[in-house]
């Protein structure tokens, strides 16, 4: 960026060529983010995070042969030539309980009693379900299990789980990389493991600014609104896991900005929302500058046209800065498309987008001035095939239409419009949820 272009020029708008595209912005944004270091923590604290080592097994999974079924174990020669007219009738020396082991041996002419998950006794090579044996019969008669009927002859080895089936000691069970997910958490607390290293989550220092903006608990007298984009803010950076810090607001002085700018200290990434726009005082754009190295980029996109970017300096070295715009939906979904991959980036993910389907507009989404639309829709399928339909007024300002779109239509830059009917691409915010249509 050019030290002009950083300024407002007065009297005449930007040329086109001026403007970035999001593919330009986004790339000059990702460039600047790696992965974080690693952490050790308790495995249930790591969901949504990557695994930052490899993870070998200390054991054998199962650690011992188990049976399959409730049954009997035996000795395979035994009952090579059982069936329902001819069966063999076996000795029960015992019972095995799960996760009991026995003593005892089968040896020929024997059979142990076995629940499911129980280690399989010496001797025995094949399990017998009880439902193969007059196990019913003998109990409705009132007879003891002091012998039993195999009923039929199973193949060697029947309904036993090797020791090592699942898993071998000191094999490789999930590689350096790997995504924590539910499985990984069962995965690894089936082999004891307690803790484990993980990227460490970025923290996001978020930062609102203007003159205009009151606190939740703050009064609201005429002239003022809530501060509605440091709530917003925080949540998406806890969305896409991360670790929100929330510094409050600042007033449109100098003073005031650097004094919540001192907040910033041990933070990944700091966002701040408003005063970055073309038309803006220039206090924030000055305060930003002087703190760092700042480009104030208009991207050919809408909503979310200024954008800024750029890195702060602080006692530990550079912090990189996102600016958002001040209006609410424009922050959100500047959010979407820069914030949220660059945290996802820091994490160790390399899927750094949203799903992208393609869908069909009820309404028409109108492109006035040649910049990227992404339209607030709320996706539905019908048939197997998704429709979906603008949420009302799409003005910046109006916080609703957000809330009502599980996704965002994208009406290409150089498309004056797309039209009811017409195939779009359409990013999911999300995927499934309940949305009202």
């Amino acid at each position: 960026m050019t030290e002009e272009s950083l300024h407002h020029h007065h009297g005449h708008s930007h040329s086109h060529e001026d403007m970035l595209s999001v593919e330009d912005a986004l790339s000059q944004i990702i460039s600047c983010f790696n992965a974080l270091d690693p952490e050790e923590k308790p495995i249930l604290e790591c969901l949504g995070q990557i695994l930052a080592e490899d993870v070998t097994s200390p054991l054998n999974l199962p650690p011992l042969s188990n049976s399959g079924m409730d049954g009997y174990a035996v000795i395979w020669d035994d009952i090579a030539h059982s069936s329902l007219q001819n069966p063999r009738q076996l000795k029960v020396i015992g019972v095995i309980p799960a996760g009991q082991v026995s003593i005892q041996t089968v040896t020929p002419g024997s059979a142990i009693r076995i629940m499911t998950g129980a280690p399989v006794p010496a001797g025995a090579d094949t399990v017998i379900p009880f439902e193969e044996t007059d196990e019913v019969e003998r109990r409705n008669l009132g007879h003891g299990l002091a012998n039993i009927n195999i009923n039929t002859n199973l193949p060697k080895g029947s309904n036993i789980r090797p020791s090592g089936e699942d898993v071998k000691k000191n094999q490789l069970v999930l590689e350096s990389g790997s995504i924590i997910r539910s499985s990984e958490i069962s995965v690894l607390a089936s082999l004891g493991l307690q803790n484990i290293k993980v990227i460490r989550r970025p923290l996001v220092s978020i930062l609102a600014t203007g003159d205009e903006l009151v606190p939740l608990d703050g009064k609201l007298i005429p002239g003022k609104i809530y501060d509605s984009n440091s709530a917003g803010v925080a949540a998406s950076v806890l969305a896409a896991g991360g670790i929100p810090k929330i510094l409050g607001i600042a007033q449109d002085t100098v003073e005031s900005l650097n004094d919540k700018l001192e907040g910033i200290t041990g933070s990944d990434l700091v966002i701040t929302s408003a005063g970055v726009s073309k038309g803006d005082y220039d206090v924030v754009k000055d305060v930003l500058n002087d703190k760092g190295k700042m480009n104030f980029w208009s991207v050919r996109m809408r909503p979310a046209k200024p954008l800024a970017f750029g890195h702060l300096k602080d006692k530990a070295g550079l912090i990189p800065m996102l600016g958002l715009p001040g209006n609410p939906v424009s922050a959100l979904v500047a959010f979407e498309m820069f914030a949220r991959p660059a945290i996802r980036k820091m994490l160790g993910l390399t899927m750094l987008d949203r799903p992208v389907i393609e869908g069909i507009l009820t309404h028409p989404i109108f492109n006035a001035d040649e910049r990227r639309v992404y339209a607030r829709v709320a996706v539905s399928k019908d048939n197997g095939v998704y429709y979906a339909s603008p949420t009302g007024p799409q003005g910046s300002n109006i916080l609703t239409s957000m809330s009502k779109a599980n996704g965002l239509a994208i009406c290409p830059d150089d498309e004056p419009s797309r039209n009811a009917g017409d195939k779009v691409n359409i990013i999911m915010l999300d995927w499934n949820e309940e949305v009202k249509l």
